[in-house]
């Protein structure tokens, strides 16, 4: 359960909440609605959390994936990592990274009839054995409205990268080329403040803006980046045109040392509330629980004259003004 503190509505104030939303280790979210009700799964697997708001969450109970999928799933990699849900035509799909190391690990699809599973496997997407990437991970999975078309992006110590899947989405299609798309390979950047991960794309007003996180996810170097580019398959861009894949992209959200929440990164996806509000979730330590454990966070996103994305300060918030979901 949560820890949200609520103020009751009064002179058509909206309502606040506190983070963190999810408020037990919920690292890499992965959050999706269907008919009302909102779910998240996160690095680990363990089960599925449900909310009908985005703020107040509760353990369902229900697992993932199928004993079968988990079976098969661990037969690939012994660590599960940030999972990617999204629906393509008439099925629900699951990404997850099974992870052994940085030269074994892969990408593999399950599917589901129901948002909230179980998933079962459909089977290796793409795999470091297979194409020399470093870091085959986190996998960000879209279809293009304009062409069709639908895109894996994925990738960390070995660079960003995207390629073409079929239009299931349960392979990589026919004669697709592997591009690198943003952020340096760790050899070129061991500090890793330009090695991306965590790949987010997100579309508005003809952009497709891509969200990632660079430094190292269990400290305060831990910071949210964007970039963006007219069309999928083009270069990405920060806000001084410089190209991402060059290891540039535009700071959106960080810490300092002293902060109680520090390392904010590997955001969720953005949903917009009945107000047209845009709120994007993310994990970040917070300092005052005495773990390592990292809590997701719910933010509000604000968008520039110049339509660049940004949050309030620059920083994470202990609260924010609450969406509004089906009221």
């Amino acid at each position: 359960m949560i820890a949200a503190a609520l103020v009751a509505w009064g002179c058509g104030a909206q309502e606040r909440f506190t983070n963190p939303v999810i408020g037990r280790d919920w690292p890499d979210p992965t959050v999706w609605e269907a008919d009302g009700t909102f779910y998240t799964v996160a690095t680990g697997m363990r089960t599925i959390l449900t909310s009908p708001d985005l703020v107040h969450w509760t353990d369902s109970g229900k697992a993932p994936l199928s004993e079968d999928a988990r079976a098969k799933a661990r037969a690939a990699g012994r660590n599960f990592w940030a999972p990617d849900v999204v629906r393509l035509g008439d099925r629900w799909m699951l990404y997850l990274t099974c992870y052994n190391s940085d030269r074994d690990c892969g990408i593999f699809a399950f599917s589901a009839e129901k948002p909230d599973g179980p998933f079962e496997f459909i089977g290796k997407i793409t795999h470091s054995t297979d194409t020399g990437i470093k870091d085959t991970i986190d996998p960000e999975v879209l279809q293009d409205p304009a062409t069709g078309q639908v895109w894996l992006f994925f990738g960390s110590v070995g660079s960003q990268n995207r390629v073409r899947l079929n239009p299931t989405g349960t392979a990589v299609a026919e004669g697709a080329v592997y591009e690198h798309t943003a952020g340096l390979k760790i050899d070129d950047n061991p500090s890793r403040t330009q090695v991306y991960e965590g790949a987010y794309l997100y579309r508005r007003d003809g952009w497709w803006y891509l969200f990632v996180s660079g430094g190292n996810y269990g400290d305060g170097s831990y910071k949210i980046r964007v970039g963006r580019s007219r069309t999928l398959e083009g270069d990405f861009t920060d806000r001084e045109g410089r190209l991402m894949k060059d290891g540039y992209a535009t700071l959106l959200l960080s810490s300092d040392p002293e902060d109680t929440f520090y390392g904010p990164g590997h955001n969720g996806e953005i949903f917009t509330d009945l107000r047209g509000q845009d709120y994007m979730l993310f994990h970040c330590h917070n300092r005052a629980s005495g773990t390592r454990s990292r809590f997701t966070f719910l933010q509000r996103l604000f968008w520039d004259a110049e339509g660049w994305p940004y949050f309030e300060g620059g920083k994470v918030l202990a609260e924010d003004l609450a969406p509004l979901f089906g009221r």
